[in-house]
C-alpha cells in the first residue's frame, strides 16, 4: 500500500465515517418521528457506523475505483435505510423531510468543519497534528458537502428524486417514481460520463463552498 492511500485513507477516514453514518441515522430518525418504525426494527436508527455500512459501495468499490483511477475517481455507497413510506403519517410531505433529512445531516456537518477548519487556521500551531487536523477538517467540508449536493440530484432513487415526486402534481409523480427501476443505472450513466460532475456537483460545491467563506469570514474568526 502506497504512502498516498495511506494519507489519503487516514485524513478521510473520521469525516467519511461520520457523513455515511450520520446521512443514514438521520433518515432513519425522521422516519420514525413521523411513524414509520421499519429502519428502527431492522436496528438501523443508531449511530453505530457498521449498522450503515455496506461491503461492497463503501470499502471495496472506492479502493477498486481509486487503484483504476490512480486516485482521480472516487465513489460509493452506504446501505440504504429502509422506509416503507405508507407507514408514515402523511406519506407524500413526511417523506420529502425523511428524504431531505440525510442531505440535511450532511450540510449541518459541513458547517460545522467549517467551524473547526476556521479555528484551526486561526489559533492551532505547526504542528504535525495540526496540519493533519487542518486536512481532516478540509477534508471533512469536501466530503459533506459533495454528499449534500449529490444526494440531492432529482433522479430517484437518490433523495432530490424523492423530493421531486413529493413536489410533482399527482399524475407527473406517479410517472416519475416510475423511472426508479432504472435510476442507479442513469446515474452511473451521468457519473462515468462526467454530466453529472461538470454541471451538477462541481458548480454547486464550489457555489456552497464560496458562500460559507463569506459567511464565516464576517465572524469572529
Amino acid at each position: 500500500m502506497d504512502n498516498s492511500l495511506i494519507q489519503a485513507f487516514t485524513v478521510y477516514a473520521l469525516p467519511v465515517l461520520f457523513a455515511i453514518t450520520l446521512h443514514e441515522a438521520a433518515h432513519g430518525y425522521v422516519a420514525r418521528f413521523f411513524g414509520d418504525n421499519t429502519a428502527y426494527m431492522f436496528g438501523r436508527v443508531t449511530l453505530n457506523p457498521m449498522k450503515h455500512i455496506d461491503p461492497m459501495g463503501t470499502i471495496a468499490m472506492p479502493l477498486i475505483l481509486y487503484f483504476l483511477t490512480n486516485g482521480a475517481f472516487l465513489f460509493g455507497y452506504a446501505k440504504p435505510v429502509p422506509v416503507a413510506f405508507g407507514n408514515l403519517r402523511n406519506p407524500r410531505w413526511h417523506g420529502m423531510w425523511v428524504a431531505l433529512a440525510g442531505p440535511a445531516s450532511n450540510l449541518l456537518q459541513a458547517i460545522l468543519w467549517t467551524c473547526i477548519f476556521k479555528a484551526l487556521g486561526e489559533f492551532a500551531g505547526d504542528s504535525s497534528l495540526s496540519h493533519f487536523l487542518v486536512l481532516m477538517a478540509r477534508a471533512g467540508i469536501l466530503v459533506n458537502l459533495v454528499m449534500f449536493v449529490f444526494n440531492l440530484f432529482p433522479v430517484p432513487p437518490l433523495d432530490g428524486g424523492r423530493v421531486l415526486v413529493a413536489l410533482l402534481p399527482t399524475k407527473a409523480a406517479i410517472r416519475f417514481a416510475g423511472i426508479e427501476r432504472y435510476g442507479f443505472i442513469i446515474v452511473m450513466l451521468l457519473v462515468f460520463t462526467g454530466v453529472l460532475t461538470n454541471i451538477w456537483l462541481r458548480p454547486l460545491v464550489s457555489a456552497i463552498i464560496g458562500l460559507l467563506d463569506l459567511v464565516f469570514s464576517f465572524t469572529a474568526f
